[in-house]
């Protein structure tokens, strides 16, 4: 017997209406009154590949940008066709003044749960596909946050043929604002990894995700967990299902470390062994700590953000009372 609902054949207006009841649930919506400092964005690719930029101007100005490569090798890049072809293609789907406008909206939400941050300095940059799977950087020594447009090429294009169509989900335009937010997250709560616990690894995940709701209280939830809409909707679906599976599975204080790669890791699909994993979402233990945590807020909602960060994996789970009903 399955253990899951399919959610294949959902409509938009349930979509819709799913999305609906999240956003009417969202309490991190609050007045910025000290917004961060305007974001200004230098596209260094654009300088680099300019033939009418001696290639001395370009050193002085980013002289850390050739890293270990070779002067010849750095030379010969500027004209390479397809390294052309590729930042040409990718710098045309950003639109750069939007961006702009983003990026200062989503620091000043950082900056008002968090006033000593400092607006750093954007760069957009092409690595030609060699970063694309991890296309941001942000450096904390000197408050450079770093963009690798070929990152962002969209779902299925060719140029990312070979590349795992997992991966490629996430690879859009509209991807690039919550993957900077993510960055900034990790930043201000690094992970410890003191404990492999099934329940630290979703609960820390879940503190990610609510660093996510309020530096992006605006923006659609699949979006922060790097799912298409169909995967949110699955996962929404399937809470109960997915919930009751990790508890009668005795996993949520198991310390197998393959509970990571099954439900934490980006992959196609969830791994529970049974024969809805190829329609199920990934990242499930992800999503169940999110849920998790939005509990625990929910019955505490004096809770300050950033004493609910310390707080204990297990304390979040026991006193959130969590517990998803079967619709």
């Amino acid at each position: 017997m399955k253990i899951f609902r399919i959610a294949a054949c959902v409509s938009l207006v349930i979509m819709s209406l799913s999305s609906c009841k999240k956003e009417t649930e969202n309490n991190w919506k609050v007045e910025i009154k000290s917004p961060a400092q305007q974001v200004q964005i230098t596209d260094i690719s654009k300088m680099f590949y300019d033939q009418n930029v001696p290639i001395e101007t370009f050193s002085k100005q980013f002289p850390w940008f050739q890293g270990t490569v070779s002067a010849e090798d750095f030379a010969k890049r500027r004209s390479d066709p397809t390294e052309v072809k590729i930042y040409t293609e990718a710098i045309k789907k950003i639109n750069q003044p939007k961006l702009a406008r983003e990026l200062t909206d989503l620091f000043s939400h950082i900056k008002y749960y968090f006033p000593q941050f400092k607006t750093p300095k954007v760069y957009l940059f092409s690595s030609a596909l060699q970063m694309a799977q991890d296309p941001i950087i942000y450096d904390p020594e000197t408050n450079f946050l770093f963009i690798d447009i070929t990152g962002f090429l969209g779902f299925k294009n060719p140029h990312y043929k070979g590349l795992e169509l997992y991966f490629q989900k996430s690879m859009n335009v509209e991807n690039m604002v919550p993957k900077i937010s993510h960055v900034f997250a990790e930043n201000i709560v690094p992970y410890s990894g003191k404990s492999q616990k099934f329940i630290d690894l979703m609960i820390y995940n879940g503190k990610m995700m609510t660093l996510q709701d309020a530096f992006l209280p605006e923006t659609p939830e699949y979006l922060k967990m790097d799912y298409t809409k169909e995967q949110y909707t699955w996962a929404t679906q399937n809470e109960a299902n997915i919930y009751n599976y990790f508890v009668e599975s005795n996993l949520i204080f198991g310390d197998d470390h393959r509970l990571a790669e099954r439900f934490i890791a980006p992959g196609p699909f969830s791994k529970f062994y049974t024969e809805i994993d190829n329609q199920s979402s990934p990242m499930v233990g992800i999503f169940t700590g999110w849920q998790i945590c939005k509990a625990y807020l929910a019955k505490h909602p004096e809770t300050k953000l950033t004493d609910f960060l310390r707080m204990d994996a297990t304390k979040i789970f026991n006193e959130s009372s969590y517990k998803p009903v079967l619709e």
